[in-house]
């Protein structure tokens, strides 16, 4: 057997556990809000000390929330765009019905 073929059947097995693919996800999410913030704060020319002085955060806070190693809390998502003139939006939008 391959290592490619053992590390597909370890994630398959691991994703099988009960709340691994709700942590996968949460996880998702906020890699992909710590990149956004990452993005709007190079664009502003700011350091991550800049960030985390204008949004009242230890500068160690902003570059595990930036790589997505930390699931933020509303007032830190909150905190942070104000800090960079932004607004929070938060959204549900169906799923489409399984076919």
């Amino acid at each position: 057997m391959s290592e490619q073929e053992s590390w597909r059947e370890l994630r398959h097995r691991r994703m099988a556990e009960p709340g691994a693919v709700e942590a996968y996800e949460a996880a998702r999410l906020a890699f992909e809000l710590g990149k956004t913030v990452r993005v709007m704060r190079e664009t502003r020319g700011w350091s991550q000390s800049d960030l985390a002085r204008a949004a009242g955060m230890t500068q160690s806070a902003v570059p595990r929330f930036e790589a997505g190693g930390t699931v933020p809390t509303l007032p830190v998502i909150e905190r942070l765009a104000s800090a960079l003139d932004a607004e929070v939006e938060v959204r549900l939008t169906p799923r489409a019905p399984a076919a």
